[in-house]
């Protein structure tokens, strides 16, 4: 993908470039006492990352955290997925940002919306 130009928001890391994406995924946290599980739509990032235990270096893939629901995001990395094709084909420059409505608690799903803020091109601030 040629989105060097494309960001996206995360829960809490800050924005993430989009041609670093190389994966899309949706899956529950597990429950902790006192608290149901989580359902988590996570962008997979293309460097590895480490980390060190007593018996030796661990090497795992490297997850961004964009968005976490009640319920399960039923089509939602599909749907993101779609809007990267499409504004990669648009040569693109912008915020995608994740919005969830969940309903209420019997729903069996979240639905997740992606928006696309794009960059104003503002000549007077120097390019910055």
């Amino acid at each position: 993908m040629g989105l060097t130009k494309v960001w996206l928001a995360t829960l809490s890391d800050g924005l993430l470039r989009a041609d670093q994406v190389v994966g899309l995924t949706a899956h529950a946290t597990p429950a902790l006492t006192g608290k149901p599980p989580r359902w988590l739509l996570d962008a997979t990032i293309r460097s590895p990352a480490g980390s060190g235990r007593a018996d030796g270096w661990d090497v795992g893939i490297l997850h961004r955290t964009l968005i976490q629901t009640p319920a399960e995001p039923v089509g939602a990395p599909e749907a993101l997925a779609r809007l990267l094709a499409r504004l990669d084909g648009e040569d693109a420059a912008g915020l995608i940002t994740a919005v969830a409505d969940s309903g209420g608690r019997n729903q069996p799903a979240s639905v997740v919306r992606f928006g696309f803020q794009p960059f104003e091109n503002d000549e007077s601030s120097g390019g910055a």
